[in-house]
């Protein structure tokens, strides 16, 4: 692979940024941009549960996913889940605020459908300096990391100079 590759540094740039502490992030997510037949051979399992079982064209951004989730940095959600189910599984997440942003909510907020309650969610983190993003896959689910509000413009546009969408929360 050519350094000059910028879909490859943005892929790792994208993997440090939210995941500093693991460098096996980035090796995962570059090993499924550089080889993804291997990759998917050696993953065959977890990629089983996306249906996938060959190479496609996102496969280094669903590695991405897959190794945050791994390392408790991404949660990922379905379109009905239910607001005390994406409080806990956010809670899980290493990266997650240590300020009890949960107080600010109100009553009708834990009623809103998933993505309106996501954006709350990013909404009160914001409060407390972190920002909560989504890495869109074109699917019924949201994949949802949470990082510094200061690098959140940046995984955006890391995201897209990938060919990615990565959007904020309740920006």
């Amino acid at each position: 692979m050519s350094l000059t590759d910028p879909v490859r540094n943005s892929l790792e740039a994208m993997a440090s940024l939210l995941a500093p502490a693991h460098p096996d992030v980035a090796e995962r997510v570059l090993r499924a941009h550089d080889d993804p037949g291997s990759y998917v051979r050696t993953h065959a399992d977890q990629l089983a549960e996306r249906g996938v079982d060959e190479p496609v064209a996102n496969l280094a951004w669903i590695a991405l996913m897959d190794a945050l989730c791994d390392q408790r940095l991404l949660a990922e959600f379905d379109w009905k889940e239910d607001p005390q189910e994406i409080r806990a599984q956010l809670r899980m997440l290493i990266s997650w605020p240590s300020a009890d942003s949960w107080a600010l909510f109100d009553a009708d907020e834990m009623s809103l459908p998933t993505y309106e309650y996501l954006a709350a969610c990013g909404r009160r983190c914001r409060d407390v300096g972190a920002a909560l993003a989504v890495l869109d896959i074109e699917s019924d689910c949201y994949p949802v990391v949470c990082l510094r509000v200061a690098h959140a413009e940046e995984l955006t546009a890391l995201a897209g100079r990938a060919g990615f969408t990565a959007r904020s929360l309740g920006a």
